[in-house]
């Protein structure tokens, strides 16, 4: 799956409305945060966005707490929210760092932004392996 696939796919999932929300958690514009989506995408670990040849997730993805579950959970409407909480808050604080290096933003500004986006990335994900199928 590459980044730009799937940036795309994360900001149609998002859409405007959503791409100004995230704009006013960070205190940017729309350019400001569309950047910010696409470096999230880009600083997620590949084990998360990294597709194996029949559409799910490689083995690796288990060591992140079950991510290629989670992502696949989420596409059939699966996981609670509370392990969902669980999960992705292991990724927000290095990907924000990451994040935040890479567009100037600061990194309490990205995580709250994270909270946001990153359950719609995992959608994002699922419906990719859902069609893939």
């Amino acid at each position: 799956m590459g980044d730009e696939a799937l940036q795309k796919d994360v900001l149609d999932e998002l859409g405007e409305d959503r791409i100004q929300e995230l704009a006013g958690e960070l205190g940017t514009d729309a350019d400001g945060a569309t950047h910010m989506v696409r470096e999230t995408v880009a600083a997620l670990p590949e084990e998360l966005t990294r597709e194996n040849g029949n559409g799910t997730a490689p083995a690796g993805a288990a060591g992140l707490g079950g991510f290629g579950g989670l992502a696949q959970g989420l596409g059939g409407g699966g996981l609670g929210g509370g392990l969902m909480s669980g999960v992705l808050g292991r990724i927000t604080k290095p990907v924000a760092e990451t994040v935040a290096k890479r567009t100037g933003l600061p990194a309490a500004q990205v995580a709250r932004a994270l909270e946001l986006l990153l359950p719609v990335v995992m959608t994002a994900i699922a419906k990719r392996r859902g069609r893939k199928r």
